[in-house]
């Protein structure tokens, strides 16, 4: 059996837990699927990076000359970056272009996730492609789902996402593939508790981001199964289509 475990939020995630692992990170809202959205719309590369400052490190870097910046600090957006949400990148246009992308909590989980052996970008928007993916490579590692959760914090809609990935894991194997640990069967039942869009709505980052008027971008992270597209985490620390 396969074993599959969800960590509530990155602050949990110790180094030893990657070892050998497929990893899926996910930030529902919204770096996950922020960067879901980008490469699903022709963007060749995102570079993940842990803060504000490592992401202007970039921009004096001749090599990232041409690259978009994308980034916020606290839900605030970057001063000369664009907002690090899915429309607003789709309306600065991501075909051919490559990202600098920087938040709170998504690209911090994904720099945290790089030694594990094979580190998936998840979001509601391509759940099935990744699944689809691992069951094609046969793999029979342990899957570890990591919930980026909010100033290291629990929140709402990674852990929606993390049983949305459960369930559909489940619905995808074999019955009895897989050996669930108790937060694996909590996210499960809790993806069952509601639909996407009233759970993201309900959680903090989805009323603050209702606050600003930016309603449709959660609307538009709700969204199930929409890209058919396979981010992964490169060894050089890169995010990339995998074919």
């Amino acid at each position: 059996m396969i074993k599959l475990h969800v960590l509530t939020n990155k602050a949990e995630l110790k180094k030893e837990q990657l070892e050998n692992k497929i990893v899926i990170v996910l930030d529902i809202l919204i770096a996950t699927t922020s960067i879901v959205t980008a490469l699903a719309n022709g963007c060749h590369r995102v570079v993940p990076v842990r803060n504000y400052h490592e992401a202007l490190s970039y921009k004096d870097n001749p090599e990232f000359l041409g690259y978009k910046f994308s980034g916020e600090l606290n839900a605030d957006t970057l001063s000369g970056f664009i907002q690090p949400t899915p429309i607003a990148l789709l309306e600065s246009g991501m075909t051919d272009q490559n990202l600098v992308y920087c938040t709170t909590n998504g690209t911090v989980a994904l720099s945290d996730c790089k030694e594990a052996k094979e580190v998936y970008v998840g979001s509601l928007l391509n759940t099935q492609a990744i699944i689809d993916r691992m069951k094609l490579n046969n793999s029979e590692r342990s899957i570890l789902i990591v919930c980026s959760g909010s100033s290291d914090q629990f929140n709402i809609e990674d852990f929606y996402g993390a049983g949305f990935f459960v369930q559909s894991l489940i619905d995808s194997y074999p019955a009895n593939s897989f050996d669930l640990s108790d937060s694996s069967h909590a996210a499960r039942i809790f993806h069952a508790s509601g639909t996407a869009l009233e759970l993201l709505n309900l959680s903090r980052v989805g009323q603050l981001l209702n606050d600003r008027a930016w309603d449709q971008e959660v609307k538009f992270a709700a969204q199930k199964n929409i890209y058919p597209v396979v981010p992964k985490l490169s060894s050089q620390g890169y995010v990339e289509l995998s074919f």
